[in-house]
């Protein structure tokens, strides 16, 4: 039996049935058909699902959709602003902090959560905070160096 949900997903409010079973991973991908948020391992372990619920990063596969009623989402769609990108995204683009791409999605959102609570994080801090995103192409050094340019940028330094 499906039931009426209402999320607003990147500013964007939509009204959907969903079957009480469906993760908010599966709606994100199949019924709205926002793809950047990626299916890994399924069991929360990977981040590669990452999205902020109500501001928090959690793993949208262990998230029902009917969990998430009348909650905002944001996804990495919806991190950049009016076409241009995220300091954590230009940053990840910057000092290759991605190969394959595959978790680059959840460690955007992940890291983004991240420096909007702690904007000076040290490189412990950081490794702490992305350690829910699996990445099995990088070294994470890339990534941690992006995360300190993307802080950097967002505290209105320049690199």
């Amino acid at each position: 039996m499906r039931q009426e949900i209402e999320l607003t997903v990147n500013g964007r409010t939509y009204e959907l049935s969903a079957e009480p079973r469906k993760t908010l991973l599966a709606v994100l991908r199949d019924q709205l058909q926002l793809t950047g948020t990626k299916e890994g391992c399924s069991t929360g372990d990977c981040g590669a699902c990452t999205v902020l619920l109500d501001g928090d990063a959690v793993t949208s596969c262990l998230v029902l959709a009917v969990q998430a009623n009348g909650r905002e989402i944001t996804t990495v769609e919806g991190i950049a602003s009016r076409g241009k990108l995220h300091p954590v995204q230009k940053a990840m683009v910057e000092w290759g902090g991605l190969q394959c791409g595959f978790c680059t999605a959840g460690i955007v959102v992940a890291g983004v959560a991240m420096l909007e609570a702690n904007d000076s994080p040290t490189e412990d801090e950081i490794r702490q905070g992305l350690a829910g995103n699996l990445c099995r192409c990088t070294g994470y050094t890339k990534v941690v160096e992006a995360m300190q340019g993307a802080a950097e940028e967002m505290r209105g330094g320049s690199r």
